[in-house]
Order: C-alpha cells, then structure tokens, then sequence
C-alpha cells in the first residue's frame, strides 16, 4: 500500500504561498481541498490495514453510488434529471446495506463518520488559514471587524471619546450550557486537536519533504486511533463529566486569545482615530458564564453536591491557570534594583507582608536582595497556592481585588524602573484576564422551572397554614421534588458565602408566565438565607431571578408582566441594590416549537423591543439573555447577523446568549476561531448601538405590518398542519430516530420534562434532532412558504414589499437566510426511506406529502424572493461544504434505516443498537447539527 505517498509536499514552496494567501476564489480552495483529499487516502490506508480490502470496497461502493445520486438530484432540480434512475441509485445502495452484517455496517458508519471527524478539521484550518491570509492580503476589510466597524462610526461623524463611550456601554456574555447537541466523547476531542496540531504544522513554508512525511505520518496515526476507539459512548455521561469537559475549552482556546482581542481593538481604534490608546485604557468587553451543574430544569442528576463541583472546578482552572502565568513571570521578570533602581512603594510592601506572612516569606528570602519584582511574584504564587488549597488560609487571597493590588504594585513598579514595555507585554494580559475571569472563571446560572417553585410555595403554605390551626387535619409532608428544592436553596446560600460571590448571580425561571413567578423565588430564596438584594459592601451582586419567557405566549405576556413587576413597591429595593438592572431571557428553542419558525423569530423581536420600552418606562437597564440553540429551529446562525438585527434603539450594550454542543466546538474549539467569533460580536455590538451604516437606520412600517400579517399566517398553518395535527407525533417517532436518541449517550439530561407522551412534553433538542436526523429538519422552515406565497397573492404591491424587505429588513433578512440554510440541508429522497419505516400507509400518506408540498413552496418562494436560482448561491463556501458532505451522509442515513427496521421488527441485539448510535453520530458530524 503506497502509504509513503507525500500528499503535503511541493517543491514549489513559492506556489504553496499564493495559495494560502491568495483572495481568487479557486486558488484559495486549493489547500482546503489538498487537506479533505489527503486525509481521504490516509483514512482509506487505514481502513485497508483494520479491517481488509473487502471493507473498503463496500464503502467506495456506497460512496459512489451516493455522488452518483447526488449528481442526479441537481440535474433534478434543474430541470434535467431523472427521477426514476435517482431513486434507483438509493435502492441499489439500500440493497447492498441490507446484505451487510451490524459489523459490517458498523464499518461502513465507522468509515464515514471518520471522514467527516476530519473534513471538520480540514474546514476549521481552512476557516483558521484564511483568516490570516485575509490579514496579510490588501483585500476590503470585511463588514464584521472590528476596523470596518469603527471606520463607518468615524465616516458617520463619531469621534474617539463618542466611541470609547460606546465601548463602555458594552458587555458580552456567551454561556456555555451542557444541553445534549456534542455527540463527540472527550477523548476524540483530545485527538481532533492532535490532528489539527499536525495540520496546522503543514502551513509552515518551507515545508521539506521530511518535515512532510513526518507530519504525514504522525496524521496516520492519529486516524489509526481514532478508527481503533469507540466513537460513542458506552455509558451515560455524568453532570461531573459535562463540567469537565466545558471547562476543558479554557487553556486550549479561551484564555489564549483574550489579550489579543483587546491589542487588536486598540490598534485599530488608534489606526481609525489617530489616537494612542493603550489596551488597558478599554473597558472589559467579554464575560463568561455557564449553566453546567446549575442547571436543573428536568434534570434530575444535578445536585448541590453537582453545582459545589462545578464552582470548585472552575476556580481550580483559573488559579492553575494564573499559578502558570506568575511562574512564567518569575523567570523573567528579574530585573536588579542594581541596575534600575528600586520602586519605594514596592520595598515597604514586602516588609508589610514580611510581617504579615512570615513563613510563607521564607522562600523569597532565599532569592537576590535586589530582585524585588521577582521577590513579590514568589509571594504572590504562594499566596495563591494557599487560596487554591484553603481559601480560609490566613496566606490566601481574600479574594480577586487583593490579588490585583499587588499586581497593580509590580505593574507600577516596573513602569517607575524602565519597565514600561516589560509591564504592557507581560502584565497586561494576566491584568485583562483578571478582570474578564476574577476568581470565579465564569458565573454560574441556576436554573429551574417556574412549577417546581409553585408546587414548594403551595406544600409550604399549607404546612404554614396548618401550623397556625394544628387542630386541622395534618397535611401531606412535601414532596420528594420541594424537598430537593429546599435543599438545593439552602446549598445556594452556603455557596454564596464560601466561592466568589460574582459565581453565582443569576437564577433562572424557566417557563415563567407571571409576576408571581418571580417573587415566589424571591420568597423561597429569602427563607433559604439567600441575600436576593446585592450587597456593594461584601462585593456580593446579590443572586437575581430572571424570568425565562418560552412559549409564543408567554412572549407576547412579557412586557406587560416585566411592566407589572418593575412597578411593585416590594420589587424596587432588589431593582434599587442592583443599580436598577434587571436581566430577561428569551427562549428560542421552545417558542419555535410552539410556533414555528417565522413566528417564533417575529414574536422575540417584538417581545424584545418591546421589553426595551418597558424599561426605559420603568427606569430599568434591561440585559437580554438570548437562549439560542445551535440549529437554526432553535434560533442558531450566524451570531453577528443576529446582533445587528435587532430591534432599533432596543439594544443597551449588554446581552448574553447560550453557546452549547457542537457549536462550542465550532465556534470556540482554537484561540484564533475563538477571537474572531469574540471579535464578531463586539462588532455587531457597536454597529447594533450607533447603527452606521451596515443595517438600515430606521424600520418602515409596513415591513413590520407585513411580518405581522405573515406571522399570523405561518402560526395559523404551523399550528394546524404540525402542532396540534395528531398524525405528527405518530409519524415523527415512526419516522425519526427520536426514540433511539439516548442510545447515543450525548448528555445526562433525560430528553422529556415528564412522563407524558405529547408534543408539548417533549424537549425541543429531541425535536430538533429527530428531524434533523430524518433529513427534514421541520423546525426550521415549516410554514414559511405558506406565509410568503399567501401574502405575495395579495398583489404586486405586496410582492414588491417582500423583496424591498429582502433587502433593506435585517430580522427579516436573518430569518430568510436561516431558512436557506435549513432548506439546503433537507433531502426529500432519504426523507421517503425515513417514512417507510411507518407500518400504517395511511398516515405515511397523510403526513409526508404535505411535509413535502411545504418544502417546496418554501425553497420557490425562497429562491423567487432572493432572486436566486439555486439554494446557497451567495453562500458559496457553506454551498460547497454541502456539497462535500452530502455523498458521505447519504449512506449512513440508509443505513440508519435499515437498522431501524431490523430493531422495530424484532431483530434487537446491543451491536445493533451500538451501530444505531453510531449512525447517530456520524450524521450529526456530517451535518454539523444535533439538536
């Protein structure tokens, strides 16, 4: 086998160069496709070795016949094609799958999942390549940097003061949440970043042949692992796992890019304005939060003992983190007061603490007597050794500002030495990093549903009521469920008093329908010993609920009970201790759910714009907390496009929003895709404040007359044909793998918040996933067409204000181009497989084809609207990348189907199921969506 073939290597280093810095559409493709190619011969080589030519023959087989039907559909879709030999292709391809063993399926699966494990390395570097060919090349600086963004506040007449004002408005909360969307065990992320440690080497030009062999080879057996270890896991993941590995994203990509976001905003506001700012003269623009170990809303698993693991947790990571960087100051920062002089304020300090921290002063005694710097750095990691061990030590940090004084003492003492350039490279950054991290690492949101606190508030009144009257019948003891609740509350106040009091600031409410919802935790809270009211002088925010509005209704309720709330005598002082903020989440994935998607996007809008107005009525500073998904159904996309599109003058700077699943990965998986998606939004913050020229400054109103009117038409039809349609959630547990989707072990959330079987009780990432996995992705467009079609019939006039919304309506823009997205992703053909596995034809029959008549109005309606001819045409690398996947997850889908089949017949075995999940797993990576 020619596995010594050099697929990397070139003598022509000098066109190596142009391709990887080259703005022409074709050469700057050249590496990606050189990369999936080369990893495609590689994985061949391996199957071959594993498991024989026999294996590898049927996986070619599948995998033309899967390019070949591909190449049909287009001809299809373009009006070329033949129907019949494309449904051919799929039933030779479904034949040959039937023939095979669950191990030889299992190969198959194995093959492609792999496959797709590295074309997402391949793209990642791609993305990772071209932005920094972008950086070196003289092409237009794109809509979404930081550069572009500040230039058009200059041309719009904003000064540099006006700016930094702006900046200062600004704060960015991404929260990472361990919802059950990351398929991929922990021990292949560790290899992914393996192999893209290697690919990364292979930009590095020159390249020699050895060097290329070399990484050639470390790649091999990087895949020869991959292929050897379980892809799925072999049991449930525990909240102990979710927490550790969110908080493995932190050293590899999270604190790396921290410092170089902020240099890169100065340099280009000094470039923009003329000016000499410094980094630390900016305001602290990004925070971090999470939900993991807090989060309990219908999963049983999290525990006080869950949430003390996960603050625990946290605040080893950023200590360890902080105990590295001060070692790494210590070997560098030794400058000799022999030759710099000596910084007074710094000498006293180290008597004041001789006296204070005798013993720990005895290692710096033993370093140079002019060394001070170095002398209070060894102090310093003492002391914080001490914190991470014992935070009740008399050594510790009491907490993060005392640890910032004394780096505020080194800092000034090298500047008053001739340090200034020793203090900006090497002090800046860990100042940055205390400010954005603190002690804490990120803050912790709670989370439960708003009945668990109404059921503990009505067991409790009674118990209340009957200890005033004891002559009363006795009442029931609580439940099972408020105890757990009381428990959980009084852990809350121990918590608050024992970490950091910034790690936990927020409770939510999920479900919330009322006022009453907000101060019954207000109340359940107080008698736990929780302080709900901040307290400025222990430097506690206090601990805030924060209502989460879900349900298309609820949407439309949660201004006037936000109205209601902010208005309460007995609310104003918690509103008072918290400088009047109030935080508010918008549930994305449920509201789509309950209404579809074009409803589920105009009814956050307005709920958001309208909140905004409440505040501002109520003297309320109002922070939006967005409950995005990673799907587009569940309100994913692209986040810049989304900021922008909010509402005019509905944006006070602040927000936050859930990251989860494959889209951290995504998103946050290396310290440079981390700083452009950092950078991404802190642009779109400040293009969403100063509204300069990249959206349209004001909102027509007959565009907002317009979306009304297609809201109530897409909700009349999303609620008939799937919501309250009793055939969908037959046909979708028939024809999705929905009820095998805990067979993939992806999260230790149970996918229902209870026992019963309807569409209401079952979690929206099951949803999403169901569909997603059956190829029809039904959150993300259904009604949509209906909508456009019904409201285009009206007239020309109502067609032409469409298409002026197409170009000029931001939120409807974004709703457009999600569904594009969506649609691009549907495979009407493997969706027929999918609902061959429904035994009653009648149903089949009822359901599929209005699913299918759906679809097609939607991408006809699309394509007429954007005037395009074809799905993704001005998405041409989102385009490709489809184009590229789709051979590979056809025949896992067949797959997939077939073993359904054989489960549902009786023919149930673990191989079987562990393959099932496997499909499972292998679709999700092709597709890049889970849930």
């Amino acid at each position: 086998m020619p596995t010594d073939e050099l697929h990397w290597y070139s003598e022509d280093q000098i066109g190596r160069l142009d391709e990887l810095i080259s703005c022409d559409p074709r050469t700057k493709e050249l590496p990606l496709r050189r990369d999936v190619r080369s990893l495609g011969f590689l994985l061949g080589t391996v199957i071959r070795e594993q498991q024989g030519e026999e294996a590898f023959a049927v996986e070619e087989k599948l995998r033309r016949l899967s390019i070949r039907h591909r190449e049909l559909e287009n001809s299809l879709e373009s009006g070329q094609g033949d129907g019949e030999a494309e449904a051919a292709l799929l039933r030779e391809a479904a034949d040959i799958i039937a023939g095979l063993s669950e191990t030889e399926a299992h190969h198959i699966v194995k093959a492609f999942a792999t496959f797709f494990e590295l074309t997402n390395l391949a793209e990642t570097r791609h993305r990772i390549r071209r932005g920094r060919a972008h950086r070196v090349s003289r092409a237009p600086v794109k809509p979404g940097t930081f550069k572009a963004t500040l230039q058009r506040m200059k041309d719009a007449g904003l000064t540099l003061e006006e700016t930094l004002d702006q900046l200062r408005r600004i704060e960015i909360v991404p929260v990472f949440t361990a919802h059950p969307t990351e398929v991929a065990r922990r021990v292949v992320l560790f290899k992914r970043r393996r192999i893209a440690a290697e690919l990364a080497k292979l930009d590095q030009l020159p390249l020699s042949a050895v060097d290329a062999a070399a990484i050639q080879q470390a790649i091999l057996a990087e895949i020869t692992a991959l292929w050897q270890g379980d892809e799925v896991r072999r049991k449930q993941p525990t909240v102990r796992d979710e927490i550790v590995m969110g908080l493995d994203h932190y050293p590899v990509s999270l604190f790396p890019p921290i410092a170089p976001l902020y240099e890169k905003l100065t340099r280009h506001l000094n470039e923009v304005f003329g000016s000499d700012l410094e980094p630390a003269q900016l305001p602290t623009l990004l925070r971090f939060g999470s939900w993991i170990g807090g989060d309990r809303d219908g999963n049983p698993y999290v525990t006080p003992a869950s949430t003390r693991e996960a603050l625990s947790l946290a605040r080893e990571k950023i200590l360890s983190h902080y105990l590295d960087v001060l070692e790494q100051l210590r070997q560098l920062l030794t400058s000799s007061g022999n030759r710099v002089g000596i910084h007074a304020p710094l000498r006293e300090a180290l008597e004041t603490y001789r006296a204070a921290f005798p013993e720990a002063m005895t290692e710096v005694e033993g370093l140079p007597e002019g060394e001070l710097n170095r002398r209070l750095l060894t102090l310093m990691r003492r002391r914080l050794q001490r914190t991470l061990a014992d935070p009740g030590d008399i050594e510790a940090y009491p907490n993060a500002a005392a640890f910032v004084t004394d780096l505020d003492l080194l800092n000034a003492s090298l500047r008053a030495c001739r340090g200034e350039r020793l203090a900006r490279q090497l002090m800046e950054p860990l100042r940055r990093e205390l400010a954005t991290f603190g002690f804490h690492l990120h803050s912790l949101d709670i989370r439960q549903h708003a009945r668990v606190h109404a059921q503990a508030l009505s067991e409790l009144a009674v118990g209340a009521a009957h200890a005033a009257q004891p002559e009363g019948p006795r009442p029931a003891p609580p439940s099972e469920q408020t105890g757990q609740l009381l428990d959980t509350l009084r852990a809350l106040a121990e918590l608050k008093e024992e970490f950091p009091a910034q790690a936990i600031r927020s409770y939510i409410i999920s479900g919330a329908t009322s006022v009453q919802d907000v101060l019954s935790l207000v109340w359940l809270m107080e008698m736990a010993g929780i302080h709900v009211a901040a307290r400025p002088e222990k430097d506690d925010p206090g601990l805030m609920p924060v209502p989460l509005f879900e349900s298309i209704d609820d949407l439309r309720n949660a201004p006037a009970i936000c109205r209601e709330l902010w208005s309460r005598v007995d609310y104003a002082p918690y509103l008072d201790s918290w400088d009047r903020r109030q935080e508010v989440m918008l549930g994305y994935s449920d509201s789509n759910k309950d209404g579809g998607m074009l409803t589920s996007t105009w009814e956050i809008f307005k709920a958001h714009r309208e909140l905004h107005r409440v505040a501002v009525e109520c003297n309320v500073k109002l922070r939006l907390f967005h409950g995005r998904g990673g799907t587009v159904g569940r309100g994913g996309g692209p986040t810049h496009r989304a900021i922008v599109a909010q509402p005019q003058g509905a944006f006070s700077g602040s927000f936050k929003l859930t990251e989860q699943g494959e889209v951290i990965h995504y998103k946050y998986s290396d310290p440079a895709l981390a700083q452009r998606n950092f950078e991404l939004m802190l642009a779109a913050a400040l293009e969403a404040l100063t509204r300069t020229g990249l959206v349209e400054a004001a909102v027509e109103p007959g565009w907002e007359n317009a979306f009304e009117e297609l809201s109530r038409i897409a909700f009349a039809c999303y609620r008939e044909k799937i919501a309250e349609n009793p055939d969908i959630l037959p046909y979708f547990e028939q024809a999705t793998p929905v009820r095998e989707f805990e067979l993939a072990k992806i999260g230790s959330r149970p996918s229902r918040r209870g026992k019963q079987a309807n569409l209401d009780d079952l979690r929206a990432i099951p949803w999403g996933f169901g569909w997603i996995q059956s190829r029809l992705l039904i959150p993300a467009w259904f009604g949509v067409g209906t909508a456009l079609e019904t409201f285009a019939a009206k007239g020309e006039a109502e067609g032409e204000l469409l298409r002026t919304m197409v170009r000029r309506f931001p939120i409807f823009i974004d709703m457009l181009r999600n569904v594009e997205m969506a649609l691009a992703k549907v495979d009407i053909p493997l969706a027929r497989h999918y609902a061959g596995l429904i035994e009653d034809a009648e149903l089949r029959e009822r359901v599929l084809p209005m699913l299918i008549d759906e679809f097609r109005r939607t991408r006809r309606l699309l394509l007429e609207l954007t005037g395009q001819s074809r799905l993704l045409e001005t998405d041409p690398d989102l385009a490709h990348s489809l184009r590229l996947r789709n051979p590979y997850v056809d025949p896992m889908s067949l797959i997939q189907v077939e073993l359904l089949r054989r489960k549902r017949s009786g023919k149930w075995s673990e191989q079987l199921d562990y393959v099932l999940a496997a499909t499972i797993n292998g679709i999700a990576a092709g597709l890049r969506n889970t849930g």
